[in-house]
């Protein structure tokens, strides 16, 4: 019965992108402990290697590659060297992100283009480079960093909304593109999260968030690892263009 191994990835092959640290870090060193190869591209390659080293020092399997997600040709050379060395590529992480964020009275084209680049058209960079692997292989888990803000909207954060609302739409358009070809497509959308990415974030926005969840904190990276953990796992057999909220209850 599926959820007696609690090996739940083994013999896989995971890629993530932002796997240097925060959430992406956690999701790359769990995935690995339930028996996941990994496979991670970043623009800072001293930065991912330390969590590869971490990886294959534990006895696990990873590779990493200089890239950047915008880049095509990058995402190329880099599913090359995924196919050489592991032979397939079973689930894709989109967790790669950044923000800039500014009143859409402020904004400058250059954040906007940015933010776009990276967190929307990045993670389609990213499915347009392996799909044809999965299609072949006839199955696959593509999984999407949302956000709720991509949901609800927020405030000084046009570009990043709007990003992460694409991404929403990007899912829900694959599961039904690919579902009939054996692959999951879904996303997570996070509340906050103690990530380096919040860490600018005003002490007293923090406060009036925490103080607006439920569970009266902030989420760890930990805890969205585990829900992308649960969706790349055949636990998740059955699920399909779904949109998993990891907010804490905070928008109840």
């Amino acid at each position: 019965m599926k959820g007696e191994n609690r090996i739940r990835l083994k013999d896989k092959v995971a890629i993530i992108t932002g796997a240097g640290s925060g959430i992406g870090k956690e999701t790359a060193l769990l995935f690995a402990r339930e028996g996941a190869s990994i496979a991670t591209i970043g623009r800072t390659l001293e930065t991912i290697e330390k969590v590869c080293n971490e990886i294959n020092e534990s006895g696990g399997r990873a590779i990493c590659v200089r890239g950047d997600v915008t880049s095509r040709e990058d995402l190329r050379r880099f599913v090359n060297e995924v196919i050489n060395r592991f032979g397939r590529i079973d689930i894709l992480i989109n967790n790669a992100g950044i923000n800039q964020d500014a009143l859409v009275t402020k904004m400058t084209e250059k954040q906007w283009d940015s933010v776009i680049n990276v967190d929307l058209k990045g993670a389609f960079n990213c499915i347009q480079a392996v799909v044809d692997i999965m299609i072949n292989q006839g199955s696959g888990v593509i999984i999407n960093a949302s956000s709720i803000t991509g949901i609800y909207g927020n405030i000084g954060q046009v570009n990043y909304t709007s990003a992460k609302a694409g991404l929403i739409g990007l899912t829900k358009t694959l599961a039904k593109e690919l579902g009939r070809k054996g692959i999951r497509t879904n996303a997570v959308a996070p509340g906050f999260v103690e990530t380096p990415m919040t860490g600018k974030v005003p002490e007293k926005f923090i406060k009036m968030t925490i103080e607006k969840t439920p569970l009266r904190r902030l989420g760890e990276p930990i805890d969205v690892a585990y829900a992308y953990l649960y969706l790349a796992s055949d636990e998740a057999g059955f699920v399909n263009g779904a949109v998993l909220g990891v907010d804490g209850g905070l928008v109840i």
